[in-house]
């Protein structure tokens, strides 16, 4: 049997119960249990269109172009809509495949995972407990000690950067930004 049959054959038996936004139905976002909810409007105007596909739709960028993929900054890497801290830069590591890669989480309840059945194939995908942002997907084929490979698009994060005296390291996002403070 070709690939692509199997992936046909798989599709047709698993179908998957997606809303037209393409969420699937057991979404946060779907039932508003979310501790942290943001009006669609108010996401379009603060996140940038890749930003908002990635996170709210579900969507993936493109391999090897994510803004933090080759990223070595020390500090902590966010969820870009709610600013929730999901990841230090100590756990990060080089996958190489095309995404930024981490084999832990800062805490366990910070992010959610979901079995996601699409294109054919069972993947785990991991979303923001906050506010239930999709950020990637967690695989069993990282490093130790946990094995774990949190795969995660440069688009679903935003970084603090651990050194405060180079403010131009990492991304600035609507999340970090406190233009009212004044260094001494």
């Amino acid at each position: 049997m070709s690939a692509f049959n199997l992936l046909h054959l798989v599709t047709k038996s698993q179908p998957v119960a997606l809303r037209a936004c393409g969420l699937p139905s057991g979404s946060c976002r779907d039932k508003k249990s979310c501790k942290v909810v943001f009006s669609q409007q108010d996401l379009k105007k603060r996140l940038t269109p890749l930003q908002y596909h990635v996170t709210q739709e579900k969507g993936t960028e493109s391999a090897f172009d994510g803004e933090y993929t080759y990223h070595k900054a020390h500090g902590v890497y966010k969820c870009v809509v709610c600013g929730t801290p999901l990841f230090k830069s100590e756990t990060k590591f080089d996958s190489s495949s095309g995404w930024p890669s981490f084999w832990d989480v800062i805490a366990s309840d910070t992010i959610t995972f979901t079995d996601d059945y699409s294109f054919g194939m069972h993947r785990v995908e991991t979303s923001c407990t906050q506010c239930g942002a999709h950020l990637g997907h967690v695989f069993d084929d990282g490093p130790r000690p946990t094995g774990k490979r949190y795969c995660i698009n440069s688009a679903s994060l935003s970084f603090e950067s651990a050194d405060t005296t180079q403010p131009g390291e990492g991304n600035i996002s609507s999340t970090s930004v406190q233009t009212d403070k004044t260094e001494l």
